[in-house]
């Protein structure tokens, strides 16, 4: 049973790949993935868990079940333990990223991103491609990749007319989402996810692979703007993505459908409000020492009142025209928090089963380099899903403590794995900035993709080598740096 338990994780990781070709949404697969997983789980609890120290202590916490077999004893213990600690787990990343992802489509949906992209004037191509780079490499350390590319890309759209120039742009827009996601812990979901569960700090993550991130994404620059002279094909007045409306004195932004209508004064405060509830989670989190979904869902408060505060005062503008925080909640990306729970609980289901506890033996002593491991993972996340890669490395190593480091046989490597260790940043990096390396291999690859209909075999021939040449180039320096330091 353990065997079709790794075979139907394997199916499920292989389908959650072959997405497009398959078109199936992957948030299905996960989830029915994920429910087979634990019930086969089940069906082999009773020869993981008896004999075990945690179903020891729970036996003893619950003295009723002692005359009941031991199967039903391993049953009560998945159903009221296990699933439940799993669980909790799992929802503080997906409580953090309902919050972070409904503030940052409530500056959105009020044309907030505008205020930014709208700055940018200049024509020619080389001086662009270092702009639109730059801005979203920054972009993506606040907001998620996905938002960043989709904000980015509309931008890209008012700038260059031509389908073909724009490509070249939007493959450095994938590039540029992913490295800079890395290095912030709020930048990306898999980031997101090892400092929530307390792998890396704020304090660790950003010193350390802030530098390596930018060499990923300046490098696949210097090798692009060869190919590029001369100024953009700009786009077409009739092709802008918004409208400035006069109204006496008072400018009103109106998107495409003439949704919403707001003041530039109110669009800019709606803008700065979110970045800084997004940038103040982190400060929440080292003050108060609560998990950083409690931060988020406290900023999702204050932007919720200040806009309800807002709309109030507006008793001229329709209700229809009105983005308040329930519209937004509409919506916001549920697949994909869906395709997270999904891949969430199944690895949990291998971890449980011990096959993860396994297979960190396995590497430790057929690999024995975290480094290798990392760069191993980093290629792998340009073909499979990183949130299931990091998900599957955070399950096989658990965070080392000072003790299990000084027991240990080889002290040194262990200590990679103490929070903040050399494994989890490089984690970090190799998992965030090798999805670049495939169209296909990042959400901000999928949805540029989607787009701009840019073509798989046209990125690999033209982005990805760049890509890979950025990767490794980052990689060599976080660890020389490392070792350096070391």
């Amino acid at each position: 049973m353990l065997t079709a338990l790794i075979i139907l994780f394997l199916i499920g990781y292989l389908c959650i790949a072959l997405e497009h070709p398959l078109k199936i949404n992957k948030a299905a697969t996960a989830l029915i993935t994920a429910t087979a997983a634990w019930i086969i789980y089940m069906l082999i609890a009773p020869e993981t868990v008896v004999g075990t120290r945690d179903f020891a202590f729970f036996l003893e916490e619950n003295p009723s079940l002692g005359s009941l077999p031991q199967n039903q004893q391993a049953i009560h213990y998945v159903q009221h333990v296990q699933i439940i600690e799993s669980l909790g787990d799992i929802a503080e990343i997906l409580f953090f990223l309902i919050g972070a992802m409904t503030i940052v489509e409530l500056i959105d949906m009020h044309g907030g991103f505008n205020i930014i992209t709208n700055r940018i004037t200049t024509r020619r191509k080389k001086r662009l491609l270092w702009i639109i780079g730059t801005i979203t490499f920054f972009m993506s350390a606040i907001l998620d990749n996905l938002t960043t590319a989709i904000v980015m890309i509309a931008l890209l759209r008012k700038l260059i007319g031509n389908y073909k120039e724009r490509w070249l742009f939007a493959g450095i827009i994938i590039i540029a989402a992913n490295s800079g996601g890395a290095w912030s812990p709020i930048g990306d979901v898999t980031t997101i996810m090892l400092w929530v569960k307390g792998n890396v700090t704020t304090a660790g993550l950003i010193p350390n692979l802030f530098l390596p991130c930018l060499v990923s994404l300046a490098v696949p620059i210097l090798i692009a703007q060869r190919w590029l002279h001369g100024e953009v094909t700009p786009a077409s007045l009739h092709k802008l993505a918004a409208v400035q409306v006069r109204d006496g004195e008072v400018s009103y932004f109106m998107n495409v459908e003439g949704k919403t209508a707001i003041s530039e004064r109110e669009r800019l405060s709606i803008l700065l409000l979110g970045v800084g509830c997004l940038l103040f989670v982190p400060v929440f989190k080292t003050v108060t020492h609560l998990p950083p979904f409690m931060g988020i869902l406290g900023s999702l408060g204050v932007m919720w009142l200040y806009t309800e505060v807002m709309y109030k005062h507006k008793n001229d503008m329709p209700e229809s025209a009105k983005r308040r925080i329930p519209d937004v909640l509409s919506k916001i990306d549920t697949p994909t928090i869906l395709f997270f729970l999904g891949i969430l609980l199944a690895v949990s289901a291998l971890q449980m089963s011990g096959v993860l506890a396994s297979l960190s033996v396995w590497l430790d002593e057929k690999i024995h380099d975290v480094f290798l491991i990392d760069v191993m993972i980093g290629f792998f996340s340009s073909v499979i899903d990183n949130v299931p890669l990091v998900a599957g490395a955070m399950a096989t190593y658990p965070i080392a403590d000072p003790a299990a480091v000084a027991a240990a046989a080889d002290p040194a490597y262990i200590g990679y794995f103490v929070q903040d260790g050399v494994f989890w940043q490089f984690l970090a990096y190799c998992a965030g900035v090798g999805g670049s390396m495939l169209v296909i291999g990042s959400a901000a690859g999928v949805v540029v993709m989607g787009l701009e209909r840019m073509n798989f075999v046209w990125y690999l021939k033209n982005i990805s080598l760049i890509a890979l040449s950025g990767y490794l180039a980052g990689a060599a320096v976080y660890i020389l740096l490392t070792i350096g330091l070391g």
